[in-house]
């Protein structure tokens, strides 16, 4: 997403150095501007990765689809 003027917000933040090394490092950021940007868009980019996760396995156990335990090893009930 491009960044224009208007949707930049300034934040002063009190955070561990190391978090924030190790942060550029994972994200292959050179600046922590970008480390941030980065980091907010993985966060973003989970969240809905869970919530299209969650509509699927909704979606599975509404549809009536019964499983069995062939190992004997769970306790299956209906959702």
């Amino acid at each position: 997403m491009a960044i224009t003027a208007d949707r930049i917000g300034h934040k002063h933040l009190l955070i561990n150095r190391v978090k924030i090394k190790r942060a550029k490092k994972v994200l292959k950021a050179g600046t922590e501007p970008e480390m941030n940007e980065r980091a907010l868009d993985a966060v973003i980019a989970e969240d809905k990765r869970n919530r299209l996760a969650w509509e699927a396995t909704e979606r599975f156990f509404k549809s009536g689809i019964t499983i069995r335990d062939v190992y004997g090893k769970r306790e299956l009930r209906s959702i």
